[in-house]
Parts: C-alpha cells; structure tokens; sequence
C-alpha cells in the first residue's frame, strides 16, 4: 500500500471520478479529496485541500505555483501545447467503441509518472536511494524506488475500476485488484522503474507500460489476460527521466511524446508522429559481455566497428544502461539497441511482455523494428508472465542487417 500522503491522497481521489487537470471551484472537500478530484489541487503544499481558494489571495489552495490566472476553463494557459488528458480525449472520436476507460487507465499512469519523477527528484532527501536488502522474481536486487514506484502504480491503476488485471517486473504472480474494482475492460504490464542501477547515480531511469484488452469474459482478470502477443495491445508507452520527463506512447495510430512542465504538473505535447531517421550509424548494447555472446552477434558488433567510410563504418557507441533511455535516443538519432542472449542464457535477460513488446509496438509505429534475432517480436507467444527474449530494436535497416547475421548471410 501506498504510505506517501500525496499519492495516498491522489488515490483516493481516483475513486470518485474523472481526474481533471486544474480546480478554481470554492467547494468544500472531505480530507484528502478534491470535490473535482483536481491534481493541482491535491498537489498543494498540503496534500489535504480542505476548502479551495482559501490559500495565499490569487493563488489556487495556497500554492504558489498555480496562479489564477493560468487557469483557463478547467485547464492550462491559451497558447500552450495541449496536455496528454487533452491530446487523447480529443482523439476518442477515432474509437467509436470508447467509453472512456482508456483515458482513466492513461491518467492513471501518467498521474505515476508525475509523482514516481518528483520522488526521483528528491532521491537523495527522500531515502529514495538504495536497496531493500530483497530480491525479485527476477533474481534482482530490489530498489526501494522500485518497491515505491511498483506499489504506487499497482494502488493507482486498480482505483481507476477499469483494470482486471496486471503484471509488473517486480511481482511473481499476476496482481488482482480489490473485487469491487476489477471487472475492467483492460490489462496493463509494466516495468515500474527501468534501469534501477542508474537511480543511485542520478541517471536516466524510465517506467514502461503495455496496455491489452482483456480476453476473459467479466469478472477477475486471468494470467491468460495478460500472455498475449504484443501485435494485441491496445496501447504501449514508456515515461523517461531524465534531464526532463517525457511520456511517449502509441495506439497504433502513431507516435506521440510529451514533456513535463514541472511548474504546471502537466504533460505537454511536443512532438506528435515521431519516425526514426533515415539513417544512422550507432549502437548501443552493452559491449562489456560480447565474451559470452553467440557467434552472429560477435560476427555483428566486430562487422560494425571496421573501418569502412563507403558503408558509414566504424558506427559510434553509445550505452546508457536503461533500457528506456537507450531506446529514446535511438528513436530520436536513429541506429540500433541490441541485448543479445549468450551461452549460459540464449533467451537473453530482458522481459517480452513488459519491456521488449511494448517497446517494439513504438518502435514499428515510429517506422522501425524489432527482432529476437530471427522473429518478430510483436508476433512472439508468451507462454510465461516474466518469460525473457534476445531484443534487437532500432532503425529498420539495422534491425534487418542483424538478421542478415543471424540468418548466416553476413552482412550482404
């Protein structure tokens, strides 16, 4: 359970309705819970809102970041970029099928987003840093921003009542909601902190997500809601910390990313159809075990460090060692990540249904690919939650000269 009061009381405050963006109404609240369950509001100084526009005069609820001029009707300043609420409610329409549920499941993660970024931020003030002394199902060492950020999203995204069931990285089994909150129409999987090893460094971390609509009928989620092929999912996104937040995610109808005005608490679009470059000539992988790689990938990683100006050799490295990090500036710059199984694993060490599937449903929808070396990834099986996979993901032509290795044709 969540112990934070912010997110204990942004929580609650899922249970009674539409999350908005802002507040300016004068009504009085029941303690811990905005009376438009407005995450300006709750996000004042003081977590409890007992009555709004009580605070400093022109301010909403005593915060002096929100003033009452920014607020237009409900939302942001005229001009602004529109907020992630905002860019996908207005796209509802392209889902006659809709009936919001998707848009609650979405502000739930993004409403993580807000609050895991603010608890990375404060890191090293917080005791946010360092290990719990436990390990995982995955045989890791357990982060204590790992077992915050998991906890938050499992109580966050089963508030929303339109969850039947979810898989995160840090837990053995399925996770079912609270009955009362568990006959949704989705299944959501996520890696709560990508890149744990970065925290204590203050590096670039990230949260991956993948969102599925159920199989089942009604009732309490199953396992087999969520041991479905990534070409399944209705949605996919990743939120990066770093120098700034940015939530990226896609439908299937493009690419759309959107930063973090910490000022405003709110995601803004940035940039909309995000496509990989045409070309370019890095690598990111972690070159330190290539000792133990099969032979394809020694073969491909030695081909791409020759010298050989007419075929734009050698390529540069670049490895931040998150998963989520590598892979946005490989969307942004162009090139290739790859982490290849090897002897003693041939399956490799990342997770298909919570990283390498999502990750792959941006990458094809930004005009990339992504590969275990010889198969799609979106058209892999799961037949386990935690079930792992060698992961190849980039600009295409990359991604297709990998399997060129694999397939033993060498570079072509």
């Amino acid at each position: 359970m969540i112990v934070d009061p912010l997110a204990r009381g942004l929580a609650a405050g899922l249970r009674l309705g539409r999350i908005v963006d802002h507040c300016n109404e004068t009504t009085p609240t029941v303690a811990g819970k905005c009376g438009r369950n407005a995450v300006f509001c709750c996000m004042a100084p003081n977590p409890v809102c007992n009555r709004h526009d009580q605070g400093r005069a022109g301010w909403l609820c005593g915060n002096p970041r929100i003033p009452k001029a920014a607020i237009g009707e409900g939302y942001i300043m005229a001009g602004m970029p529109p907020t992630l609420n905002q860019f996908i409610r207005a796209r509802q329409e392209d889902y006659p099928e809709a009936i919001g549920e998707f848009s609650q499941v979405m502000n739930a993660i993004a409403l993580g987003g807000k609050l895991i970024s603010r608890e990375i931020n404060l890191a090293g003030l917080v005791d946010a840093t360092g290990y719990t002394g436990r390990t995982n199902v995955q045989g890791e060492e357990v982060a204590r921003l790992d077992e915050w950020s998991n906890d938050l999203l499992v109580d966050l995204l089963g508030e929303t009542g339109c969850v039947c069931v979810m898989g995160s990285e840090e837990v053995e089994k399925p996770i079912v909601p609270p009955e009362s909150a568990s006959d949704g129409r989705y299944a959501v999987l996520f890696d709560p902190v990508d890149g744990s090893s970065n925290i204590d460094i203050a590096a670039p971390i990230g949260t991956i997500f993948s969102i599925q609509r159920r199989v089942t009928k009604s009732g309490l989620g199953h396992l087999e809601d969520l041991l479905q092929p990534g070409k399944n999912q209705a949605a996919a996104g990743y939120i990066l910390y770093g120098s700034s937040t940015m939530f990226v995610y896609t439908t299937g109808r493009g690419v759309h990313a959107f930063t973090l005005d910490p000022t405003m608490g709110e995601f803004h679009v940035t940039t909309e159809n995000l496509e990989f470059p045409e070309k370019s000539n890095v690598y990111s992988t972690n070159e330190g075990n290539a000792g133990t790689w099969l032979e394809p990938d020694v073969q491909w990683v030695e081909w791409i460090k020759q010298s050989d100006p007419g075929t734009d050799r050698p390529y540069s490295a670049r490895y931040i060692g998150a998963l989520v990090a590598d892979f946005h500036r490989i969307l942004l710059k162009g090139g290739i990540f790859a982490y290849p199984g090897n002897i003693a694993s041939p399956n490799g060490k990342l997770r298909l249904l919570y990283e390498c599937s999502p990750m792959a449903f941006i990458a094809e929808q930004a005009g990339g690919a992504a590969t275990n070396g010889t198969k799609r990834i979106l058209d892999i099986e799961p037949l386990e939650l935690h079930e792992r996979t060698p992961f190849y993901i980039g600009s295409s032509h990359e991604v297709e000269l990998i399997g060129r290795f694999h397939a033993g044709e060498g570079p072509g």
